[in-house]
């Protein structure tokens, strides 16, 4: 995996996977304390004790389709190359949070990547999951709930095309403000 994106894009899918019906999505940029946070927080079904212990090793796997599972171990791996941390939390029926921290101005920090592409390919893919989304870089905070936008359309489905160019006018504005100097 090449940018911080795609990590969030493979660890949101294992929520999904979960059954996770809402998952967060939060970046928090902090040039002060040279931090880079990612973490990915849902309410599926959660992992037993046994299984977490056990989801940082590569060759363990819940998915039938290969025997490895490498996703939770190269998030791992990116961020303590970057001089960061991981955590990973579970617990039956309450589901999963992920958190990994990277040095922000790290030499071996991967990229944050297409982040807004990310975005809007987990919600016209799993139109029946709601995210949210809160990016803080220094001072400046940007939130977007797919649940808002649900309660404003009504009855017009999340990924109707207009809907779907919205948020991602949204996604990019509101990134865009947090991130321009003052």
């Amino acid at each position: 995996m090449l940018t911080l994106a795609d990590h969030i894009l493979d660890i949101t899918e294992n929520s999904i996977r979960a059954g996770a019906k809402l998952i967060e999505i939060i970046i928090d940029e902090d040039s002060e304390k040279d931090l880079l946070t990612v973490e990915i927080i849902d309410n599926g079904c959660g992992m037993p004790l046994e299984m977490v212990k056990k989801v940082l090793d590569p060759f363990y796997t819940t998915k039938t389709v290969r025997r490895v599972g490498l996703g939770l171990p190269l998030l791992k791996d990116a961020a303590e190359r970057a001089g960061g941390s991981f955590h990973l939390e579970s617990k039956v029926n309450s589901g999963t949070s992920v958190k990994a921290t990277f040095g922000l101005g790290h030499l071996d920090r991967q990229p944050l990547g297409a982040i807004i592409n990310t975005m809007v390919i987990l919600i016209i893919s799993n139109s029946d999951v709601d995210f949210f989304y809160k990016h803080r870089h220094n001072d400046r905070r940007f939130e977007m709930d797919t649940r808002d936008i649900r309660n404003e359309i009504e009855d017009v489905p999340i990924i109707h095309p207009e809907i779907i160019k919205y948020i991602r006018g949204v996604l990019t504005e509101g990134i865009a403000q947090i991130q321009s100097e003052a």
